[in-house]
């Protein structure tokens, strides 16, 4: 009873004391329990939590194994550090309900914090604090959150944006095969579904094993297969099944495809002839050699895939539901682009239009 009577208001005392964190220190060693030191230092059990983290420090038990104990000296070091460096507050301050739901975006659903930041807002989601995109970057350097690194990140820019030089318009190797130099304006605008960007993604040395993608140039949706091989059958086989499964509504679907000169999809007849009425099913066209941004959307979503899948690794390892699972999870992930609606429902919304 008397513990509490002492307890001083947290609100009043907002930073701990280097008197508090050996207090901290020497509670610790007794084996008391977070919940009971942050009655008795008169702050909240998550902030006891926090400063124990930061105070962390390995040691070694005399038969060389390791144990973690708290440090007051260290973590009292690691605070006056940090105020040095941080200069003003923190515009988030004690809004750790804002914190945490920052946290369990990024690092349990993956979200980007434009991402984050963005569907709070469109969503109307109401916290004590509100912060920009770049606050919330700004706070993952300075290592501000918690849990929360520069390691959970999905992609982070550094530096401008690259600039690509102008190619020849002649330079495709294919010079048979339809240029994306034909497409139509309405292709190149994006204002309807139906225009698809297609390419593959590799495994490492020693398997043929690779994943088809298709990308609706609209919508960013994206179709994802596991193929045996990255030949023009195992192109076509897939073509073909998307084709029976969708059946007449497969032209109005895949209006046109765009790829690059690949030894996959150099056979054109395969790609666009239909396997029901032998008469074009799509419109295939061929971007120009080494113009991989010619086909942005297929290469931002082969970047996301390589998030799950890494470069170098066995794609046979993974199942088809594995793969499906990626699929759902790109297909389900809020763009800035789409102004914060997902790809499924920018596609559901207009598909019937198309």
């Amino acid at each position: 009873m008397n513990q509490i009577n002492n307890t001083t208001n947290p609100k009043k005392n907002k930073y701990l004391t280097e008197k508090e964190r050996y207090k901290i220190e020497a509670l610790k060693k007794a084996k008391i329990s977070n919940a009971e030191i942050a009655i008795q230092i008169g702050k909240s059990e998550r902030t006891i939590r926090r400063e124990i983290a930061r105070g962390k420090v390995k040691l070694l038990n005399s038969d060389l194994t390791e144990r973690y104990e708290y440090c007051a000296d260290v973590a009292h070091r690691k605070y006056l550090e940090n105020a040095a460096n941080k200069g003003p507050s923190l515009k988030i301050g004690h809004d750790h309900k804002l914190a945490s739901y920052i946290e369990d975006k990024i690092i349990n659903e993956k979200h980007s914090p434009d991402v984050v930041i963005g569907r709070i807002k469109k969503e109307g989601l109401k916290f004590e604090t509100s912060i920009c995109t770049k606050t919330v970057y700004n706070y993952i350097d300075k290592g501000v959150f918690l849990n929360l690194s520069n390691k959970h990140l999905l992609v982070k820019r550094k530096g401008p944006k690259r600039k690509y030089r102008k190619v020849r318009k002649t330079a495709l190797n294919n010079t048979v095969s339809r240029s994306i130099d034909e497409r139509s304006k309405d292709i190149n605008s994006r204002e309807n579904l139906g225009h698809w960007e297609m390419d593959c993604v590799v495994s490492g040395r020693g398997s043929k094993t690779v994943l088809l993608v298709l990308t609706e140039r609209k919508s960013r949706r994206n179709l994802i297969f596991k193929m045996k091989d990255k030949t023009q059958k195992s192109v076509a086989q897939i073509l073909d099944k998307l084709e029976r499964k969708h059946r007449y509504k497969f032209k109005k679907i895949f209006k046109s495809i765009t790829m690059d000169n690949g030894c996959e999809f150099v056979n054109q007849e395969a790609i666009e002839k239909s396997i029901l009425t032998k008469k074009n099913r799509t419109m295939a066209y061929y971007a120009h050699p080494y113009s991989s941004w010619e086909r942005g959307s297929n290469e931002n979503a082969n970047k996301i895939i390589r998030r799950f899948i890494p470069k170098g690794v066995d794609i046979s390892k993974y199942t088809n539901k594995e793969i499906k699972q990626i699929e759902y999870w790109i297909n389900n992930y809020p763009r800035k682009i789409l102004k914060y609606k997902t790809s499924i429902e920018v596609y559901e919304r207009d598909i019937e239009a198309a």
